[in-house]
């Protein structure tokens, strides 16, 4: 039942109705959504599956754009999102017979198309259809937001047909590296229980992939990169923004123009605003965990766990935040019921590895949510060395009558166990030394009776309050208390 810390902050996630209605409505899914339906037996593609540059002008007139440049290329792209989430059906002209016409001129054959599959789940399926339809459209556009920027794209293309990234200087893997890394730490800024409400700086952002950890003051080169980063993420977030992952406020147009040569952000947060600003929306931090998932990452949600067994609550909650373990422990008792779910839980809390002391903790605070129905269960564990004291704090804080008193040794047994949980938990470390100089400080002779404690970390425990104990004397008998417990511990002692 060991736990691992999670390396990304486990996330609350909206549910599948409000995501999907979030999905439809995003901008770029809506337009490709329209031209779909559009779209006709008249309706002609490139070999490709593009439409032909003949009908770019209605397209962009469907969808309520302009005739020119931006709106024919505004349609393109909601074109392009619609064929590759197969809401149309591309009819390739290379399999049209005699309509192809020679070989050598494949290229400038034209298709047609139909409604696709998919269309009809837009409208007809469940929440989840219409997510995995979106999220094929948020691969589009995310392939679309690493693509290169170029002049003549005739002059890239080498006589069998690929492109020369040589000669473009571009390296798509590189690229969507970039974009994924930069996309997971907006993840972490952002997605986290209590967090996502704020809008992050695109200088820091881009900072976050630039700037060493270990660097102090940095070089003009590394700024210079930073500044290239912000532009190149100005450029992605615009692409991105529509398909609805993010809401993002875009590099002033103005400073670009009075500024374009300056490569150093300024400091002041009033100007980093004017360089753009971007965070996850809901739906984006669902796109942006499931693409996470595909690629092997653990990316908790909350709820992940409702339909586990207690032990697997315990283990991976260990080192939740606070609210987000408090949640998913609800999430669990809901599926799985009061009745049964203490007595699994306080099964679950049972051990002697690290991890065990922060299991009860957690166990603790899942039978205050079970309630009354917990006490049959809880009374049943009161003569157990590692769930006694548990047991009889939990009754004493619902008034229970009749709990009987604690042994001494079952006191220190807790103090150890309590102290040792948020030494494992890393809590905060005020809150800890708190903890540690009010248990010390309730019995005169706590450090000459601590080390004969039996638990695995009451060595740990001993050395971590000679480390927090702000009273130089009291921290000097928590180190000679700790070195007892190592060497008790090394001789086979018994203790007591």
């Amino acid at each position: 039942m060991s736990a691992e810390r999670p390396t990304l902050p486990p996330v609350r996630l909206h549910t599948e109705a409000e995501l999907a209605r979030d999905a439809l409505a995003a901008p770029l899914l809506a337009r490709a959504v329209r031209l779909a339906r559009w779209a006709g037996p008249d309706t002609r593609v490139g070999a490709g599956g593009e439409l032909v540059e003949a009908q770019l002008p209605a397209a962009a007139g469907h969808l309520g754009l302009a005739a020119d440049e931006d709106g024919t290329a505004e349609a393109s792209e909601a074109w392009r999102l619609a064929v590759d989430t197969g809401l149309v059906e591309v009819e390739d002209p290379a399999l049209e017979g005699a309509d192809t016409g020679p070989e050598e001129h494949a290229e400038d054959a034209e298709g047609t198309v139909t409604a696709g599959e998919n269309l009809a789940l837009l409208t007809g399926g469940s929440p989840r259809e219409v997510l995995a339809i979106w999220l094929d459209g948020l691969e589009t556009a995310h392939a679309d937001a690493t693509a290169p920027v170029f002049e003549d794209f005739a002059d890239l293309v080498g006589e069998d047909g690929s492109i020369d990234f040589d000669a473009l200087d571009w390296d798509p893997e590189t690229e969507a590296e970039f974009l994924d890394g930069v996309l997971g730490n907006l993840y972490l800024l952002t997605a986290g229980e209590g967090a996502g409400e704020e809008f992050v700086p695109l200088p820091a952002l881009a900072a976050s992939m630039i700037v060493p950890d270990d660097m102090g003051e940095p070089t003009n080169d590394i700024l210079e990169q930073v500044s290239d980063a912000m532009m190149r993420l100005d450029d992605q977030f615009r692409v991105l923004e529509p398909i609805g992952i993010v809401e993002y406020r875009p590099v002033d147009e103005s400073l670009l123009v009075e500024e374009g040569e300056e490569s150093v952000p300024p400091a002041d947060d009033d100007d980093v605003t004017r360089y753009g600003m971007v965070k996850l929306t809901p739906l984006g931090v669902y796109g942006i965990r499931a693409r996470m998932l595909d690629a092997g990452v653990d990316a908790p949600a909350i709820g992940d766990l409702a339909d586990k067994g207690a032990d697997v609550l315990l283990g991976r909650i260990a080192y939740y935040p606070e609210a987000a373990a408090r949640g998913e422990i609800e999430l669990w008792l809901a599926r799985h019921g009061a009745d049964g779910a203490a007595g699994e839980l306080l099964d679950a809390a049972r051990g002697e590895d690290p991890q065990a002391p922060l299991r009860r903790l957690h166990c603790q605070q899942a039978l205050a949510l079970v309630g009354a129905d917990a006490e049959p269960a809880v009374r049943a564990v009161l003569g157990e060395p590692e769930l006694g004291g548990l047991a009889r704090v939990w009754l004493a804080e619902r008034g229970a009558a009749d709990v009987p008193a604690p042994s001494e040794a079952m006191i220190f047994w807790l103090a150890i166990d309590t102290i040792a949980a948020q030494l494992e938990a890393d809590g905060d470390l005020d809150e800890l030394q708190g903890l540690v100089e009010g248990l010390s400080g309730q019995h005169s002779g706590f450090f000459d009776e601590a080390w004969r404690v039996e638990h695995p970390a009451t060595a740990d425990v001993l050395e971590a309050m000679g480390r927090l104990h702000s009273d130089k004397k009291q921290a000097k008998h928590a180190r000679k208390a700790a070195f007892k417990a190592r060497s008790r511990s090394g001789s086979g002692g018994s203790g007591r």
